[in-house]
């Protein structure tokens, strides 16, 4: 007796829906690397606009948190501002991307 497997989509059919999430893929890597982020730290002492390549555009530190003998403070809460910066814009690009690839680990970016 021959068992009878339900079908599936065609293998045109999964190309074309393979073409089409790369393609979605690509606009929205676009998009995500034109985006801009604002970031605080230190109580709002440093604040960072960083994009979606991870550019630092711009960074504003307040005066009264700048002290020639504790440099160190500074530093830290520098410090903590970029990676802050960082990890909102690689969480934020992971969040987007897991919606257009259902969540496949290593899809995005990844050449076709």
């Amino acid at each position: 007796m021959k068992a009878i497997l339900p079908k599936g989509p065609s293998m045109n059919e999964m190309l074309k829906q393979a073409q089409k999430m790369q393609e979605d893929v690509a606009k929205l890597q676009a998009e995500l690397e034109e985006r801009e982020y604002d970031i605080s730290a230190g109580g709002g002492a440093v604040n960072i606009k960083i994009n979606g390549k991870k550019e630092i555009l711009s960074l504003d530190i307040a005066p009264e948190i700048v002290d020639p003998d504790d440099v160190e403070t500074l530093s830290d809460i520098l410090i903590a501002a970029v990676n802050e910066a960082i990890t909102r814009v690689e969480k934020t690009a992971d969040e987007e991307m897991g919606k257009i690839t259902g969540g496949m680990p290593g899809f995005p970016g990844m050449p076709f």
